[in-house]
C-alpha cells in the first residue's frame, strides 16, 4: 500500500477497485472508500466478475472475464494515450520503458478489449475518460489481481496506469493493495517465503553473512546447516506446491523428498490443488500442526500415526508488534495468560531449538546490540517480545525499520488518541511522527512515510524518490531523473544511486574520517555503524536513491506485461492469439507446466462453466477459526455455490439442490445450489473458507473429540485447476472452468 485508508478518504476523487471485494474482505477498509464518497464526491469503480456487496456501492461497475485484468489496462491506456491524457511531464521525467507500453496499447482498441474481457467498449472508453479526467485517483486491488498465472503481470500493469496517469507519490493517489488478514503485511516483509530471507534480503552469500554477523553466529556454523553449501542459495518448495516434493510425481529439484511437515501459522486448505496435498499428507513420516484450532490438514489426511496436533495460543494470550496493510506497525499487549497446557508461537520455537541444540544460537540476537559500529552482546538474558522488536529494528534496513523500536511502538500504542486518523500525523507529546510509523523508518528520529515516493516532501519527514534497484542505466538509458525530479530539501538536484561505502563521498560530496571508513559497512542495506544513514540524513537524501520508474523489467518473462489467455481458458479461440508461457523449469525446485497444460485439449468443450471464489465476511481463510463459533457458522451453515438460475436451469438444478462440480483434474466436490442473479449463466461462484469433506467423503471421525467445527464441507480448493504465476508460483485461484453435474 503506497497510501493509506485515511489518505483515501481525505484526498481521493475516484476509487478503481479491481479483483477486490473490500466489503466482505475488509470492511473496515471499505468504510472508509463510503466516506471518500460521502466526503470528496469520490467515484467508486468496481470491476469485478460477480456483482459482489462492493459493486453494490458502486458508482460504475464492469463485469470483466477473469483472467483479463492486463488486456483491460491496455484497454484503458488506449484510449488515454489515444487522446493525449497521459501525464506526459510525469512520464518524461521520472518512468523508464514507457514506450513499448505505448505500442502494445496501440493493439488494445476498444472493440478487441471488449472481445477479450467482456466489457463493452463504450464502458471502456467512458471510464478511460473519467480516469484521465478525475485527478487524483487511488487503484485498489486484492487477491482477484494476485491469484493468477499472470498475476506478476497484473500487479505491475496497475502502477503502470498510475505512472501514465501521474498518480503516483501523490495524496489520494497511489496503488493501495489490500490485506485481508491482521498481519499479512507484516509476516511478507518478514519474507516467511521460500526464496527470500527476512527484510527481502535475497539468499546470496553477502545476505546470509550480513545475518550471521546480526544474530552473532559463526558463518560456517550456520551453511553446516545445510545438506550442502548449494542449497543455502536456493529457493526451497513454495507453499503452493510443496506437495510435488512429497509426491515426486513430476522432476523435482532436491536433495532429497520431503518427509516431514511442520504447519504453523497458515491454512493448508487455502491452498489449491486440495487433492494432491492430501496424497502428500498421506504419504509423509511426520505431521506436526501447531495452532489454536485444528488445522484440516490433520483432518483431510488419511494417516493414522506420527500426527502430532501443539496447541499454540490465540494472539489475545502474547504481545508483540503487527504490521498493518499500510506498512504501519502497530503493539499488540496481552490480554490474558496462555489458557491451560497452550504455549505461545515462539516458545513452541524455543523448545524446537533446544531440543534440536541450537537455542542458544536462535536467541543469541536479543542480547545483542550495536557498540561502536559492530552487534555484540550486551547482556545475558533477553526481554520477549521487546529485544525481538529492536532485534528486527536494527537488522531490517532494506525497507527501513531502523524507527521501530519497542519503545517507540508502545509510545503509539498508548498514545492512539493524539494522531489524526485521516493523515496519521500525531499532536501533543506524538507531535511530528506519523501514527505507527509506516515504513520506511529509517532511524529513531524519523517520523514514517505515509506515502511513498512523494518528491515534495523532505526525506527527514517522509518523502522519497522511486528505488534505485536495477543499476544506473540500461541500454544506453539513464534510469536516474533529471534535476526537474529533485526531492524537497535535497542537498542532491535530480537522481541519484543508493549509497555504499565506495560511492558515498563522492555522490554526497563528504570526506569520511578514517575511524568513519573503518565501521561503515559495504552499503546502506549492511552497515550495522548507522554512517550511511546519518550521512544521507544531514543531506537530505535517501539512502535508496532517486530512481525512474521502470515500465519495463528486462529481467522478466515478459518484460512489459502482456495479456495471456489462463491456463483453462474459456476462448480457446483466444489461446492461438494469446498463448501462456512456455513450461517452466525449476522454480521453486519443480517444474511448472503452462503451454503444454493449456493446449492439451479445448478445455472448454468438457469443462464449459467459468469457476470464480469469493469470500464470506463472517469466514476467513479456510474458516479453521470462525467454523467453531455457533453463531458465525449459524450465517453460513453449509457449502455452497452461487449459480444463475438460468445455468441451473440447463442441468434441472433447482434453489437448494446439492449439485457436483468437476474440475479439468478430475476432481469433484458436491455443494449446494444457491439462485443468484450476481453471477452471469457464465459462471458460478464459491467460497474457499470450507474444509471437512473431501471428494463427498465426510471427514468428520478425523477430528480429535471435541474439536470439530459447528459446520464442516467440501474446499473449493479441491476444483481450483492447475495454474501458476510465473514468478511467485501463486495458484490460479480465480481463473478456472468447471462442469456441472446434478446430484
Amino acid at each position: 500500500m503506497t497510501n493509506h485508508f485515511g489518505d483515501v478518504v481525505g484526498h481521493s476523487k475516484a476509487i478503481l477497485m479491481i479483483g477486490a471485494n473490500s466489503a466482505v474482505a475488509n470492511p473496515i477498509g471499505f468504510k472508509h472508500f463510503l466516506q471518500a464518497k460521502d466526503r470528496n464526491n469520490a467515484k467508486l469503480i468496481v470491476v469485478d466478475p460477480v456483482y459482489t456487496k462492493s459493486a453494490a456501492k458502486a458508482d460504475h461497475y464492469l463485469r470483466i472475464r477473469t483472467g483479463t485484468d492486463v488486456a483491460f489496462i491496455y484497454g484503458l491506456l488506449h484510449i488515454i494515450f489515444k487522446n493525449g491524457w497521459e501525464d506526459k511531464e510525469f512520464i518524461d521525467s521520472r518512468v523508464y520503458g514507457m514506450d513499448e507500453i505505448r505500442e502494445e496499447a496501440k493493439k488494445w482498441t476498444p472493440e478487441e478489449t471488449q472481445n477479450v474481457t467482456g466489457i463493452p467498449a463504450e464502458k471502456i472508453i467512458q471510464l478511460a475518460t473519467l480516469l484521465a479526467k478525475t485527478k487524483p485517483t487511488t487503484v485498489v486491488w486484492a487477491l482477484g489481481i494476485t491469484q493468477h498465472s499472470t498475476g506478476t503481470s497484473n500487479t505491475r500493469i496497475l502502477p503502470i496506469l498510475q505512472l501514465v496517469l501521474g498518480n503516483m507519490g501523490k495524496k489520494g493517489g497511489g496503488t493501495n493493495i489490500i490485506r485481508g488478514h491482521d498481519n499479512v503485511q507484516g509476516s511478507t516483509d518478514m519474507c516467511c517465503l521460500a526464496d527470500s530471507l527476512s527484510g527481502y534480503y535475497g539468499l546470496g552469500e553477502a545476505s546470509w553473512r550480513y545475518y550471521a554477523k546480526a544474530w552473532g553466529v559463526d558463518f560456517d556454523w550456520l551453511q553446516k546447516r545445510f545438506h550442502s553449501p548449494k542449497w543455502m542459495h536456493e529457493k526451497g518448495f513454495s507453499l503452493a506446491k510443496w506437495w510435488q516434493g512429497v509426491l515426486q510425481e513430476e522432476k523435482t529439484y532436491s536433495s532429497s523428498p520431503i518427509r516431514a511437515l511442520w504447519v504453523q501459522g497458515t491454512g493448508i486448505t487455502s491452498m489449491a490443488q486440495t487433492a494432491k496435498v492430501q496424497e502428500a499428507l498421506d504419504k509423509l513420516d511426520l505431521l506436526v500442526v501447531a495452532e489454536p484450532f485444528v488445522n484440516e490438514a490433520a483432518v483431510i489426511t488419511s494417516k493414522t500415526d506420527n500426527i502430532y496436533i501443539l496447541p499454540v495460543c490465540t494472539q489475545f494470550e502474547t504481545e508483540g508488534s503487527v504490521t498493518a496493510t499500510n506498512r504501519s506497525s502497530q503493539w499488540r499487549s496481552k490480554v490474558v495468560d496462555p489458557l491451560y497446557e497452550s504455549k505461545t508461537d515462539h516458545d513452541v520455537m524455543f523448545e524446537f531449538a533446544k531440543k534440536f541444540g541450537f537455542y542458544d544460537e536462535y536467541v543469541k540476537a536479543m542480547k545483542m546490540d550495536i557498540v561502536d559500529g559492530e552487534p555484540k552482546v550486551v547482556k545475558d538474558s533477553f526481554i520477549w517480545p521487546d529485544d525481538a522488536a529492536n532485534e528486527l529494528a536494527r537488522t531490517i534496513k532494506t525497507i527501513g525499520l531502523g524507527g521501530w523500536t519497542a519503545k517507540r511502538l508502545r509510545e503509539h500504542q498508548e498514545n492512539w488518541h493524539l494522531f489524526d486518523p485521516l493523515t496519521l500525523k500525531g499532536s501533543g507529546k506524538m507531535k511530528g511522527q506519523y501514527y505507527g510509523l509506516p515504513w520506511p523508518c529509517w532511524d529513531t528520529k524519523h517520523p514514517g512515510s505515509p506515502i511513498l515516493y512523494d518528491v515534495t516532501t523532505p526525506v527527514s519527514k517522509g518523502g522519497m524518490g522511486f528505488r534505485n534497484r536495477f543499476g544506473l542505466e540500461h541500454e544506453g538509458v539513464s534510469q536516474l531523473p533529471d534535476e526537474r525530479v529533485t526531492v524537497k530539501g535535497s542537498k542532491i538536484k535530480g537522481g541519484y544511486p543508493e549509497i555504499t561505502k565506495d560511492n558515498i563521498e563522492k555522490v554526497l560530496g563528504i570526506t569520511l574520517t578514517k575511524e568513519e571508513k573503518i565501521k561503515i559497512g559495504a552499503n546502506w542495506k549492511v552497515d550495522f555503524s548507522g554512517i550511511i544513514q546519518e550521512k544521507c540524513n544531514e543531506a537530505e537524501v535517501c539512502v535508496y536513491g532517486n530512481a525512474k520508474a521502470r515500465a519495463k523489467v528486462w529481467t522478466f518473462p515478459d518484460p512489459i506485461p502482456k495479456h495471456r489467455e489462463p491456463i483453462h481458458s474459456p476462448r480457446h479461440d483466444l489461446v492461438q492469439k494469446y498463448p501462456t508461457y512456455e513450461d517452466q523449469k525449476n522454480n521453486f525446485r519443480v517444474d511448472v507446466r503452462f503451454k503444454s497444460e493449456q493446449t492439451a485439449q479445448d478445455w472448454s468443450k468438457e469443462f464449459p462453466t467459468m469457476l470464480v471464489t469469493m469470500r464470506v465476511v463472517n469466514l476467513s481463510g479456510a474458516g479453521m477459526l470462525e467454523r467453531t463459533s455457533k453463531y458465525l457458522s449459524h450465517i453460513t451453515p453449509e457449502m455452497f455455490a452461487n449459480i444463475n438460475p438460468e445455468l441451473a436451469a440447463d442441468y434441472g438444478i433447482r434453489n437448494g439442490d446439492m449439485m457436483w462440480l468437476h474440475s479439468p483434474q478430475g476432481t469433484k466436490i458436491k455443494v449446494k445450489a444457491i439462485y443468484s442473479h450476481s453471477v452471469t449463466p457464465d459462471r458460478i461462484c464459491l467460497p474457499y473458507n470450507f474444509a471437512g469433506v473431501m471428494q463427498g467423503v465426510d471427514m468428520s471421525a478425523n477430528y480429535p473429540e471435541g474439536t470439530k467445527p459447528y459446520t464442516i464441507g467440501e474446499s473449493s480448493n479441491t476444483i481450483t485447476n492447475y495454474g501458476f504465476d510465473i514468478i511467485t508460483q501463486i495458484p490460479e485461484f480465480n481463473a478456472g472452468l468447471c462442469k456441472i453435474e446434478r446430484a
